[in-house]
């Protein structure tokens, strides 16, 4: 008796510790990261990136971007988006006044019928070399591998977030809502051990 008393109170505490962490997992933070303040930027301005883009990827071309006029934009963010087709859009925040990149973002409107796979996979390509971008030691092929794994993980999740050195990786999978794939730079610092070590 005491044995399975053991056991059940085992598996209720596993398992709350599983629904917190995925909890954690898949809800998106109460605000964007990329708007709190002092967040970092990538060291490039959206008209640099769309023209390096471009030429990088001349079958994907990427449009002018327009503002949004938006209440949640804060003083020191602007938002702007690139209309690619009718399901699929590039968006992006900017820094007020050098308009460097704070998250680039693609999203795909998912649609039924016979072009809903041709459409996902040209949105597979736009995301695979946003990714490649903003990483360029990464091949076409790593790129799109790196994109599937990501994609993986995020499935079916409001939001998930890897980090990979100075760069967060972002999937928000709201399922016949929409797929959104972001960059975003981040803060690197050193370790107090590393810091102390100087």
């Amino acid at each position: 008796m005491k044995m399975w008393f053991h056991l059940i109170w085992l598996g209720l505490t596993l398992s709350c510790a599983s629904v917190s962490l995925r909890a954690a997992e898949t809800s998106a933070p109460a605000t964007a990261p990329y708007v709190m303040p002092g967040a970092p930027s990538f060291d490039q301005s959206i008209s640099l990136f769309r023209e390096g883009f471009n030429s990088d990827n001349p079958t994907l071309s990427l449009n002018e971007f327009r503002a949004i006029d938006g209440t949640r934009d804060t003083p020191n963010l602007t938002r702007a988006a690139s209309k690619i087709n009718e399901n699929l859009y590039a968006s992006t925040a900017l820094e007020r006044g050098t308009l460097k990149i704070k998250s680039m973002q693609i999203t795909w409107l998912p649609i039924q019928g016979p072009e809903q796979k041709a459409a996902k996979a040209k949105a597979l390509e736009y995301m695979s070399a946003i990714l490649r971008a903003f990483t360029p030691a990464l091949t076409k092929s790593q790129s799109q591998q790196k994109l599937q794994k990501l994609l993986a993980a995020g499935k079916n999740k409001r939001y998930y977030a890897e980090t990979e050195g100075a760069v967060r990786y972002v999937v928000a999978d709201n399922g016949e809502k929409g797929l959104t794939f972001a960059v975003e730079p981040i803060k690197l610092a050193l370790s107090e051990t590393l810091g102390g070590a100087n």
